[in-house]
């Protein structure tokens, strides 16, 4: 494996665009399950399916149910970034790495200090009220107890991208960094969720790359595979 670290490194060495793709196994390393693993998210028995439990057929028609589910699995408040998350925010200030895409809500790219991140599933931080549109923050929603409710009365709703909603303008704006990109970091994801998972096809770039620790059905796609635990990789590199 060190011959591909090492030819990972020549590609990030002759590259000037790149753009990291970035998925749950990114956040493992901080101590956040991923969702399809064995041991993740989707492997705990729920009331309901586990995609279901984060749709938003179960937010407006089960609202107290959807929150205790998701303050128990998604406060990220207090997790620190891991070093692939400080290689990505040191990559970006070289000027190489332009935009980190993430499906993640956490917000550790932005802990990082990376500038350029575009969560194309919206984050923990930002919550609106539904009735009169008031901004609140991701303290206020993990602190609230029960559904989280504005001062106007109104339900407070997170703007993460449940399943059956539309996915945020930076989804746009992040197939377009991916088009014109030079390189291709794909990290930590299944990339079986859809649409995200088809942005890759965007790519006419040079090199595309995958660091994942288990194989996905897009692999046979890229230049270069690496399936191994993401911080045994970016300790290694430059």
């Amino acid at each position: 494996m060190d011959d591909k670290i090492k030819k990972l490194q020549e590609m990030i060495n002759e590259s000037h665009n790149i753009v990291a793709f970035t998925g749950a196994g990114v956040s493992t390393d901080s101590g956040i399950k991923d969702f399809r693993s064995k041991d993740g998210l989707y492997s705990k028995k729920t009331k309901y399916p586990a995609e279901y439990m984060l749709s938003s057929d179960m937010f407006f028609k089960h609202t107290e149910e959807f929150y205790e589910y998701y303050k128990a699995n998604f406060n990220t408040l207090d997790i620190l970034p891991n070093v692939t998350h400080q290689y990505l925010q040191k990559l970006e200030e070289t000027g190489k790495l332009k935009a980190v895409i993430t499906q993640n809500i956490d917000g550790l790219h932005t802990k990082a200090g990376s500038k350029k991140v575009l969560e194309i599933h919206g984050t923990i931080y930002d919550n609106h009220c539904l009735k009169c549109r008031k901004y609140y923050d991701g303290q206020y929603i993990f602190n609230s107890p029960g559904i989280p409710k504005c001062e106007c009365g109104g339900i407070i709703k997170p703007d993460v991208t449940l399943y059956g909603e539309m996915l945020p303008p930076a989804f746009m704006e992040a197939e377009s960094y991916i088009a014109q990109a030079d390189m291709l970091l794909v990290l930590g994801t299944s990339l079986i969720v859809e649409p995200a998972s088809s942005l890759i096809l965007s790519f006419k770039g040079k090199y595309l790359v995958l660091i994942n620790k288990d194989e996905t059905t897009y692999d046979k796609r890229f230049d270069l595979v690496l399936n191994m635990h993401l911080k045994e990789v970016f300790k290694k590199l430059k």
